[in-house]
């Protein structure tokens, strides 16, 4: 085996990859649910490459050509990553491949499961007997299911793919790239859809990113906090030895008093903010503490310290 082969090969054998494979394939798996139990039966197109392959079926079907939504959807997806790999080139990575085909295959898994005909009433075509409802549904299990697959550098692919495309060669930002793409796939609903579905589809699309910056936010939240005291050496230590994260330390000058202290700044997740805080109660430490929310970090910042420091200072 060539060492080419080799590098190729090596990452199989991580337990990191088979983590977000698993991960990723629990994600797509919730984004499919949502599209199959809310999207399908009443029919609602949202700014996805899922509503554009339910518009497409719906067209081609009154044509008299019948074609699943799943195979639509794996065919769409398969044409935008090739797009995407003459287009754009190595950016994309087998995160995304992965993701993008196995959407179809997962509608035809819940399919076989549970039709979503057996749950819906007779004479409706809403799971959730409203529209709206489906709508709300929709937004927050994809929104959930989207927010997992970008915390692990995945993505849902399809409309991520186009957005990209779009961003690139129109020069728009990547957020109003993918409002663009999904309100052009919104309204080709028009040839499928009456114009009240449509907007429902138009303001689904928007809940939606809403939705996704809310759980994105949450899951990436950490707490800012800043501590003046005499006994920063000791906290210092604290956060260093039991928290495993770093710290900053500034030598400020009272406003009122004129007195010289040091100030400790960190950036710490709830947990280890709530440790923190039991820290300096338990040991009944004079402070002066404040605590912000910081939504993105980047740069030296690691999820798991602990696994880091036993890499950096070997066992004796």
């Amino acid at each position: 085996m060539t060492m080419k082969a080799i590098d190729l090969v090596k990452p199989l054998a991580t337990w990191k990859f088979w983590k977000e494979l698993v991960i990723m394939t629990l994600g797509m798996t919730l984004a499919a649910a949502a599209v199959y139990y809310f999207l399908m039966p009443s029919n609602l197109i949202i700014g996805t490459i899922t509503g554009l392959s339910m518009v497409l079926s719906g067209v081609l079907g009154a044509a008299g050509i019948t074609v699943k939504v799943s195979v639509m959807v794996t065919v769409i997806n398969a044409i935008l990553l090739v797009m995407a790999w003459l287009l754009i080139g190595a950016e994309f990575g087998a995160k995304t491949v992965y993701t993008a085909l196995i959407l179809g295959p997962l509608l035809e898994f819940w399919e076989w499961l549970l039709p979503y005909q057996q749950l819906v009433e007779p004479g409706s075509t809403s799971v959730m007997g409203d529209p709206w409802f489906d709508l709300l549904c929709f937004v927050l299990v994809l929104a959930a299911s989207q927010t997992i697959l970008f915390n692990i550098n995945a993505s849902t692919g399809g409309l991520d793919i186009l957005a990209k495309i779009v961003n690139k060669y129109f020069h728009l930002d990547i957020g109003k790239s993918v409002t663009v793409a999904g309100g052009l796939i919104c309204c080709t609903a028009f040839a499928i859809n009456p114009f009240r579905m449509v907007v429902i589809g138009l303001i689904g699309t928007w809940i939606n990113g809403i939705a996704l910056d809310y759980f994105t936010a949450s899951l990436n939240r950490r707490k800012r906090v800043c501590i003046i005291s005499k006994d920063y050496e000791l906290i210092r230590k604290f956060i260093i030895d039991d928290l495993y994260r770093g710290c900053s330390l500034y030598e400020v000058t009272g406003g009122y008093s004129g007195e010289k202290s040091m100030e400790i700044q960190a950036l710490l997740t709830k947990d280890e903010f709530a440790r923190l805080m039991a820290f300096v109660k338990d040991n009944e430490l004079n402070t002066f503490i404040t605590a912000g929310n910081v939504s993105e970090v980047y740069g030296l910042w690691h999820k798991n310290p602990v696994q880091r420091r036993k890499k950096i200072i070997p066992r004796r």
